[in-house]
């Protein structure tokens, strides 16, 4: 299980559904824990009662059916599935619209999804799921890339209140993969996910929804800033290590010229 842990952390996004159904078939007696460990791109389901699209995963699957977040409906209908209960249902509400304008003003669009439900301490966890299709054939409102994907999960497993203070345990994974494809730059492929995890106890005064809503945001932030690092800053600095730009190869000194001057002197 840990090999098989190590490989899906290696895995580029756009595999890793792939890879993860070779493992099921080679590991079948952990498919369990590897479907509950393993984040894997977000897919996306139409429902048809609200008229919207919603994210489908593991957080909101029963058996082979996925419940969309707008109606409470699961998609195929399925008997005797899990529902949250109704305090907690409408808290799930509230979250979809206040999320949907997040994502808006964020990231200019995209897929937006919230599933709530209990946990074992009297708690509950809360799943925030973005996806955003930045290919120019689909959502990428500027067509530089030529497919692109981000897909953000956000797990928060909220305790019982004790003295008005509740502890928020926040788990944030984030895949990206994207391909250009220009006539200048040929074609550069990218891919990769980041995992980061904030603990944070905080007064319920305010409802659980501005505190989560402030753990996101922040946790975001700090993933992009090391996207932007790690990601696209080392890069760049291997492509120019290996292929400086024209601007720098100018300015480079003229070793011919200088041994020829050299020679003259001499």
């Amino acid at each position: 299980m840990e090999a098989a842990m190590g490989l899906m952390r290696r895995m580029p996004p756009k595999h890793s559904e792939t890879a993860l159904s070779a493992l099921l078939s080679l590991l079948p007696d952990h498919s369990s824990d590897l479907l509950s460990q393993v984040d894997q791109p977000l897919q996306v389901l139409f429902d048809e009662e609200s008229g919207k699209e919603f994210i489908s995963c593991e957080y909101n699957r029963d058996a082979d059916s996925y419940r969309s977040p707008w109606s409470n409906k699961y998609h195929p209908p399925l008997e005797d599935a899990l529902y949250p209960p109704a305090e907690l249902r409408k808290l799930e509400i509230e979250a979809n619209e206040v999320f949907a304008i997040y994502r808006d003003q964020y990231y200019e669009g995209g897929i937006s999804s919230v599933y709530m439900w209990e946990d074992d301490n009297e708690g509950f966890v809360a799943c925030f799921l973005i996806k955003k299709d930045g290919s120019k054939t689909a959502q990428g409102r500027r067509g530089h890339l030529e497919e692109g994907a981000w897909d953000a999960i956000h797990v928060i497993e909220v305790a019982p209140e004790e003295e008005g203070i509740a502890r928020y345990c926040l788990t944030s994974t984030v895949m990206l993969s994207l391909t250009t494809d220009h006539e200048s730059s040929g074609t550069f492929s990218l891919s990769g996910s980041i995992r980061r995890q904030m603990n944070m106890d905080l007064s319920v005064s305010e409802g659980h929804l501005c505190n989560m809503g402030k753990m996101i945001e922040e946790m975001e932030g700090k993933l992009r800033n090391s996207l932007d690092q790690v990601y696209f800053g080392k890069t760049k600095e291997m492509v120019c290590t290996l292929r400086p730009p024209s601007e720098v190869i100018m300015r480079l000194p003229d070793s011919t010229g200088l041994r020829k001057g050299d020679a003259s002197i001499r």
